[in-house]
């Protein structure tokens, strides 16, 4: 019928990088924060485990750039009060009113009681109550009262943000991606395979408008194949043998996959458990080739539903050395191809 409205588009899916990238400290990162927009990025990610804090790069992404959203993709849960999480937010959307994403998690027990000694207790609860108290308190409510895993006398943001400040959660299994969708703004998968998303989106079912869906993707943007699954398999076998992780790989149905792998680890052969990585299973978690093969694979990852894709970025040496060839290679892996 004339003037009968056709259906809404589907909104299109938002490209981030995951700073600082490793190798390049975060005082280097200025210029490249300031090209990103023009380079097809619209968000800028920060992630907390062993190295760099969530929040100062977001903090000065937001000085450099006034055109870019700000996200953690994430904070564990454990490590911050939840006052002093919504605290944080609440500065960061002073400086950036309407473009910060928080992101939490219960990350994993590695970085919460190995190197802080804080007890990893009841992960699930724990990220429900931190969704709960956030909520709350960043719309400017006041909270008190008994959590099942934490009690607050009365806390009230003094400076609530102006703007929404969205509070999604690294997600893994359904559990928790229905949590996010339920009580929260969405959720952040993370270290999967395309072929797999398919699995996650059906756990999320029907997504209400302005949820998020973000996957977090490991790239290596070289020729060099040797060279990027060596680089890549350290740090693979590592997480792929954390519980979380292990959990939700056999929920996708990659468990035989990584049996060997798991049984390595457990006996104490680290090296063993990263050579016992099939050669394709590295290659379909962190993607190498040319920028141009792995755009085209990234591509993949944007399925209906998929709000965002973050790439955490790990160039090769010579790239880093020189700033316009770093600029052009995120440019070609960037959703405008250069």
């Amino acid at each position: 019928m004339p003037g009968t409205p056709g259906p809404v588009p589907a909104p299109v899916p938002a490209w981030g990088i995951t700073l600082p990238l490793p190798g390049l400290t975060l005082d280097r990162h200025r210029r490249l924060v300031e090209r990103l927009p023009d380079l097809g990025y619209g968000d800028v990610w920060s992630a907390e485990g062993g190295g760099t804090d969530a929040f100062t790069p977001l903090a000065a992404t937001a000085a450099w750039s006034q055109r870019l959203r700000i996200a953690t993709g994430i904070v564990p849960v454990h490590t911050r009060g939840p006052a002093v999480l919504a605290q944080t937010a609440a500065t960061l959307a002073q400086l950036a009113p309407g473009r910060v994403l928080l992101g939490i998690g219960a990350s994993v027990p590695a970085h919460v009681t190995d190197i802080n000694g804080i007890p990893f207790d009841e992960p699930f609860k724990r990220t429900r109550d931190v969704l709960r108290f956030l909520t709350a308190a960043l719309r400017g409510e006041h909270v008190a009262g008994d959590f099942d895993t934490f009690s607050i006398a009365g806390y009230r943001l003094p400076h609530p943000p102006a703007r929404p400040v969205k509070v999604i959660l690294g997600a893994l299994r359904p559990g928790m991606l229905r949590l996010g969708f339920t009580e929260g703004d969405g959720a952040i998968t993370n270290l999967l395979r395309a072929r797999d998303l398919p699995k996650v989106l059906d756990a999320v079912g029907p997504q209400p408008p302005g949820k998020e869906l973000v996957v977090k993707v490991f790239v290596c943007p070289t020729e060099d194949a040797g060279y990027a699954r060596r680089a890549a398999r350290p740090f693979l076998a590592w997480i792929l043998n954390r519980e979380p992780y292990r959990r939700f790989h056999e929920w996708l149905g990659n468990g035989d996959l990584l049996a060997e792998t798991h049984r390595r680890w457990a006996a104490g052969d680290h090296p063993g458990a990263q050579r016992a990585l099939p050669d394709a299973l590295v290659d379909d978690l962190f993607l190498h080739g040319p920028p141009e093969r792995i755009r085209e694979r990234l591509r993949e990852f944007l399925l209906p539903g998929v709000t965002a894709v973050q790439l955490y970025v790990s160039p090769p040496p010579d790239a880093l050395a020189v700033p316009e060839r770093l600029f052009d290679l995120l440019a070609r892996l960037g959703p405008h191809g250069g």
